[in-house]
């Protein structure tokens, strides 16, 4: 292989296959490989290019057939041709695809990252500035850490999204976490919660005109005020997108015969 394939678009792109299927195999991309065909047909495998090779392993993997990786040598080809592999565009193509089938990664951790860490500085700064040597953190920290928790949330309920559409199309196996979610989180649940919490939002934005009111409607410190507004909008927000969320969800489960909630 040339080295950029050998050192760094196999290794890479082997490990995480291995990090978010949990599938012990050292290469991904070996074309020495027997299967039954039977199974094969059954799986429906769809993949138009390169990452065909990927999807045989994770789509494997994901139906629980049974993988082992036996040793073998290789040696170089001995076309005339030119290989068709194009290094960007096929390792591209085999990123997306593992991505693609692992919302996990690709959506629900970040997202539970990025609105954890937004939270706890948002929570920090909520009774006063926080200094951390010679660098004070203040609203303006506290804005970037209410915009962390809006799209942490999102990304989390894009991966729902992406599991609830991954499974009914045979894609993704569900599992008994995520059957538990969906026992639970119904579109009545969501939308209250939602509702609740974009309730909680307006009350703050009540609250912070009452403390502009206080001062007659004249200037006003920002460092107050936005402690009370800046939550104020990361509750409205989140609610809204919690509670049409729900709705989308519902959707997505909803067959025609059978109301999921």
């Amino acid at each position: 292989m040339p080295p950029l394939h050998r050192y760094l678009g196999n290794p890479v792109l082997s490990f995480l296959g291995r990090l978010f299927f949990k599938i012990p195999i050292g290469d991904f991309h070996c074309g020495l490989r027997g299967c039954r065909r039977d199974a094969m047909l059954d799986l429906g495998l769809r993949g138009p290019g390169m990452e065909f090779a990927s999807e045989m392993i994770v789509r494997s993997a994901l139906r629980g057939l049974a993988i082992d990786e036996v040793p073998t040598t290789l040696a170089k080809a001995g076309r005339s041709r030119p290989p068709h592999l194009r290094t960007w565009r096929d390792g591209w193509r085999h990123l997306r695809f593992l991505l693609m089938l692992s919302p996990r990664w690709l959506l629900l951790y970040p997202g539970l990252a990025l609105f954890v860490v937004g939270a706890l500085v948002q929570g920090a700064i909520l009774t006063g500035p926080v200094a951390v040597g010679r660098v004070v953190l203040d609203i303006h920290t506290m804005l970037y850490a209410a915009g962390a928790m809006i799209v942490g949330l999102e990304l989390a309920l894009f991966a729902v999204f992406v599991k609830a559409a991954g499974v009914a199309q045979g894609l993704l196996p569900s599992s008994r976490v995520f059957g538990g979610f969906l026992a639970g989180f119904t579109l009545e649940r969501g939308a209250v919660l939602g509702a609740v919490l974009a309730l909680a939002g307006f009350i703050l934005a009540i609250w912070s005109l009452a403390l502009w009111m206080s001062t007659g409607l004249a200037e006003i410190d920002p460092r107050q005020v936005m402690r009370v507004v800046i939550p104020s909008l990361t509750l409205i927000i989140s609610g809204m997108q919690l509670l049409f969320s729900s709705f989308v969800l519902h959707f997505l489960l909803w067959n025609g015969d059978r109301d999921p909630a």
